[in-house]
């Protein structure tokens, strides 16, 4: 079972906290809002992810399973 990224752009506020903590799955545009990459995360960065999830001050990331 896999997991991907996505993010809420309604609640999104651009804080860039995210990015931060998982940089190899999600960049930021010019105004600091996140891009994320759109394929799986893989194992190795799980633990990232979900810690980038946490992060979140406006609990716009999610992790979704698919």
């Amino acid at each position: 079972m896999s997991e991907r990224l996505v993010v809420n752009p309604i609640d999104c506020a651009g804080h860039g906290a995210c990015a931060e903590l998982l940089p190899e799955m999600i960049t930021l545009d010019e105004w600091g809002y996140p891009i994320i990459d759109g394929r799986p995360v893989p194992p190795a960065l799980d633990k990232d992810a979900r810690a980038a999830v946490s992060a979140c001050p406006t609990l716009a990331l999610r992790l979704l399973r698919s």
